[in-house]
């Protein structure tokens, strides 16, 4: 079954590589238009080309995913190039900090925060003021199965995306029916990010998930072209876990 985006304008935050890089090649594959943003200008032009080799149209925007003014003026750059923004995909998180969640300095509180969940926050508000309020469209926040559960280490993190899970099914009900609002609970999935929790241990780790191996970029790509197309049209508040059965794995023990 072929999923087509062709004539789309779809926003990705935090997509100069691992899960946003797979969001964006996917979604420019599948015939939309993408503006990938994340801070660094050098990381954005190389994922870009790489992109744009495989056909893809795909414009670039510097900006921190956590400031106001930068959320603005990506937004503004994303209508003035392309029109309009069909889709929304609030990828770009952050997680400073390891350890008990009681133990957290309060800069590394706010700066989790600030990225996790004020950014998603931002970002929605300006799709929504700019282009969706009158043309409508799709958001697809990226949150996390530690937002499920409880994870020692990570708790922090955790939270936010707990929080971010709420968002998404108050979002629903606010922007209902024009828009759509779904998020994404990634397990363990093998990016830069996540490298600290998988590289030690994944083969022990993927022995103990029911379809025995880690996530890809790709696996979370798919499920978000699912929820972006109209074949999800139907589908707005839900929270799609895609961990290769790891809460499963974990409540059978």
């Amino acid at each position: 079954m072929q999923l087509s985006l062709e004539g789309k304008v779809a926003l990705v935050t935090g997509a100069s590589r691992g899960i946003g890089k797979a969001i964006a090649a996917t979604y420019a594959a599948a015939g939309a238009s993408v503006m990938i943003s994340s801070r660094k200008q050098d990381a954005l032009e190389a994922a870009a080309a790489e992109i744009g080799a495989a056909g893809g149209e795909v414009a670039v925007f510097a900006a921190h995913a956590g400031e106001p003014d930068q959320i603005a003026a990506c937004v503004a750059a994303t209508v003035e190039r392309f029109g309009r923004v069909d889709i929304l995909v609030n990828n770009a998180a952050t997680n400073p900090y390891m350890g008990r969640a009681i133990d957290i300095d309060l800069p590394r509180f706010d700066k989790t925060w600030q990225v996790n969940y004020r950014g998603p926050v931002l970002w929605c508000q300006e799709v929504w003021r700019a282009s969706m309020a009158e043309h409508g469209g799709a958001i697809i926040n990226m949150a996390s199965i530690g937002g499920l559960s409880v994870e020692r280490g990570i708790g922090h993190y955790n939270v936010t995306k707990a929080a971010l899970i709420h968002l998404t099914r108050t979002l629903a009900a606010d922007l209902a029916p024009g828009v759509r609002v779904n998020a994404i609970a990634p397990g363990l999935v093998k990016t830069d990010m996540a490298r600290a929790l998988w590289e030690p241990a994944e083969e022990q780790i993927a022995a103990r998930m029911p379809l025995r191996r880690l996530g890809e970029p790709q696996d979370i790509a798919n499920a978000a072209l699912f929820l972006a197309s109209d074949l999800a049209s139907w589908i707005t508040g839900e929270t799609l876990v895609v961990d290769g059965g790891a809460l499963l794995g974990a409540a059978l023990g």
